[in-house]
């Protein structure tokens, strides 16, 4: 469930005793009506839970849909609105805009014409419910991948299986390339940015290498304007990457880690470099893409797995340790 610190081996040298470890204080199987449904978001909109999926036939198929569900305590969820288009549409991302909209964004896939250009997609809507007609982002080819809003303005790395490019929008339509060639080494592609109170960005950078077999991940930094990065090897292997900022400082990263395949939650540690898992979620198979919200003291971790049989969506509450 977790691995000792060299701070917690400090605290035993001190005669404090184990150091606090998190608890998982609950976990929920929230969906699974659809033959597969996974790569999930969270997020707390107008006093409720939202909760984005993609349905389908299978992990790859053409008749994903996106399903979003909402709850008000966290506990009964009913189904809030089912996006769907001749296309597959995949891994849908939300967040909160300026002007107080929720943003949510996918990918489309002509599965059945891979001539058609793929595109990344983004709908907006006032309650969560209704939403009107998508607009594609980015470049035809460019999945972009994640939204993530910084004083005004929305940043997201996109890829296309060989490089990714840092693109920037003040509307969420219009996304203009801002670094051409963020990275190209090893095919890489999905990301979480974050944005520290000192203005730094971080980037969570997941590679495939040329045998898909995976290779270990990178965490990117910058100072604005954002275009140069600096690069450093995390040392494990992590698939659907995503990070959140505690209200302390620390920051919580999440995603899938291999041998066994969980999903799991880790301590990021920026200057060193390193990733320390601290918390395995009842999980494994095809599983994975995590959406996370810290509320009211408690880490609320949204993410799909296979462990039961069948893929189906998950939520987790987690109770971390004080900081150190």
């Amino acid at each position: 469930m977790g691995h000792l610190t060299a701070i917690g081996a400090l605290w035993l040298l001190a005669g404090q005793g184990p150091a606090p470890r998190a608890e998982l204080v609950e976990v929920t199987r929230i969906w699974g009506q659809a033959p597969h449904n996974a790569f999930t978001d969270l997020i707390r909109y107008r006093g409720r839970w939202y909760c984005g999926f993609r349905e389908g036939q299978a992990h790859v198929s053409p008749d994903g849909a996106l399903r979003l569900l909402s709850s008000s305590d966290g506990r009964v969820w009913e189904s809030a609105a089912l996006l769907s288009s001749s296309s597959d549409l995949r891994d849908p991302k939300l967040v909160i805009m300026p002007d107080g909209r929720l943003m949510m964004t996918t990918y489309s896939v002509v599965r059945e014409s891979p001539q058609i250009p793929a595109r990344s997609l983004a709908w907006f809507s006032l309650d969560g419910r209704e939403w009107g007609e998508p607009v594609q982002i980015g470049d035809p080819n460019m999945w972009l991948w994640r939204v993530t809003w910084h004083r005004g303005t929305a940043y997201s790395v996109g890829y296309d299986g060989k490089t990714t490019r840092l693109y920037a929008s003040r509307d969420g339509v219009h996304f203009q390339t801002h670094v051409e060639n963020l990275f190209d080494q090893d095919y890489p592609n999905e990301t979480s940015l974050l944005f520290l109170s000192d203005e730094t960005a971080l980037c969570l950078l997941r590679r495939d290498g040329k045998d898909g077999k995976g290779v270990t991940a990178l965490l990117g930094t910058a100072r604005p304007p954002y275009r140069a990065w600096k690069w450093k090897d995390l040392g494990v292997r992590i698939g659907g990457p995503h990070m959140i900022l505690l209200p302390d400082g620390r920051i919580v990263a999440a995603g899938r880690l291999h041998g066994p395949v969980r999903t799991a939650l880790c301590w990021l540690d920026v200057e060193a470099g390193k990733l320390t898992e601290f918390l395995t979620l009842p999980s494994g198979g095809d599983t994975s893409y995590p959406g996370l919200v810290f509320y009211e003291g408690l880490l609320w971790v949204s993410y799909y797995s296979s462990h039961e049989g069948k893929t189906s969506i998950y939520l987790a509450k987690v109770k971390l340790p004080p900081p150190r």
